[in-house]
């Protein structure tokens, strides 16, 4: 049989994902699980996207253009403008999904053996595209206590080499839910200007900040050739399973190899873009998504609560996302996590939760984390927070036991 090659081997099992088949088989049992291990919204996608879609006039779904459709670069410009970010067509690169942005931009800035720097506990995925890539992550850690903000700039700069090509940076961060402050982002900034690396700035959740101010690495003085952007309408249109996302970079030559890349993938989904533009330009669209805010800093606030009702159980306050990392008396949240699905119920119900140590690089870290998406209704959510707390004393008393 022919050996599978180091790289496909490298990729880590998603700690997102990888339970699944576990939430399978307690639904078949008849178990209802409440899903908040991964970022899916429950909010009803905006109409505006839906009838460009039902009302498309055309009888052949085509290739469109590998930049992408021309309506959607206007409308992705519209909506940085109402941001006051100005950019031009050729500074907007269409994209399937935040993940192909994401990777375009780390293909960009690293090649094979070289590295990135980033802040552990970090959004997985980074970790599977950097092996599909040949690209390694320097970790530096946050900690739970700072509410995950960023270390001092000599801690950062001592994670530096000639190795290093990038700072990766989520802000709003998933999966802490942290807000980076105006003077870290400058602070990175001027980390980047003066050893002369990309800051790789994934902003998908720039709307959903709920306290403090988000600054965005596309305002950063004198960082034009330094900042490569991505971004995504999956949460802000709670259109997940559309795949559109951007790249976005004032960088001539990163833009230029993006679309290379694009035309070797061909296109994004067609029918996919057409939506997303008339989601985009809607005129309720900002309506929408501030309504959209407001509810999720309600879920925010039960989750906060029900974490903080578990004896033992810690989280600083989150100010952005949809997400906290939460700290639970327990030794080994991928054993608890493992345990929730196979083992606990209650009122034939259940919770599946992410486990830490699929956010960190660092071997050791986050076997007392989990990590919580508050993408479920206040009713169902409240009852989901209620239920782990219940799981969390029942598992205590079984490693009790044994």
């Amino acid at each position: 049989m022919p050996e599978l090659s180091s790289r496909s081997q490298r990729v880590p099992a998603s700690p997102i994902r990888k339970l699944v088949p576990h939430a399978v088989a307690a639904k078949h049992r008849g178990t209802h699980v409440y899903h908040l291990n991964i970022g899916q919204p429950d909010i009803a996608t905006p109409d505006a996207f839906l009838a460009a879609v039902r009302n498309w006039p055309g009888q052949v779904v085509a290739y469109d253009h590998s930049q992408g459709r021309e309506e959607l670069i206007r409308a992705f410009q519209s909506y940085y403008l109402r941001l006051g970010i100005e950019l031009s067509p050729p500074e907007i690169q269409v994209t399937t999904g935040g993940s192909e942005a994401l990777m375009f931009a780390m293909a960009c800035a690293a090649n094979p053996g070289e590295r990135l720097i980033v802040f552990e506990p970090f959004y997985t995925n980074y970790a599977g595209f950097a092996a599909q890539l040949g690209i390694e992550l320097v970790p530096i850690t946050s900690s739970p206590k700072t509410g995950y903000h960023l270390p001092a700039t000599e801690e950062i700069e001592a994670g530096l080499d000639a190795t290093v090509r990038g700072i990766l940076l989520c802000n709003p961060n998933n999966p802490t839910g942290t807000v980076y402050t105006v003077d870290e982002v400058d602070a990175l900034a001027s980390i980047c200007r003066k050893h002369d690396l990309y800051l790789l700035a994934d902003e998908v959740y720039r709307e959903f900040c709920y306290e403090g101010e988000l600054r965005s690495t596309l305002t950063l003085p004198d960082m034009e050739q330094h900042v490569i952007l991505t971004d995504s309408l999956s949460k802000r249109l709670s259109a997940c399973g559309a795949r559109v996302g951007a790249l976005v970079s004032r960088n001539e030559g990163v833009m230029q190899a993006a679309l290379h890349m694009a035309q070797a993938r061909l296109s994004s989904p067609s029918l996919e873009m057409i939506g997303a533009a008339a989601a985009l330009d809607a005129p309720d669209t900002p309506r929408f998504i501030d309504e959209t805010v407001s509810e999720y800093r309600r879920r925010r606030d039960i989750v906060l609560a029900g974490v903080r009702a578990i004896q033992g159980g810690f989280c600083e306050t989150p100010h952005g996302a949809f997400y906290v990392m939460a700290s639970l008396p327990v030794d080994d949240t991928e054993d608890f996590a493992r345990w929730l699905l196979t083992d606990f119920e209650r009122d034939h119900k259940t919770v599946m939760v992410a486990p830490g140590p699929g956010f960190y690089v660092t071997p050791g870290l986050g076997h007392r984390e989990v990590r919580i998406a508050y993408v479920l209704n206040t009713a169902d959510l409240e009852d989901a927070m209620n239920l782990l707390g219940e799981a969390v004393e029942a598992f205590r008393g079984v490693a009790a036991r044994t």
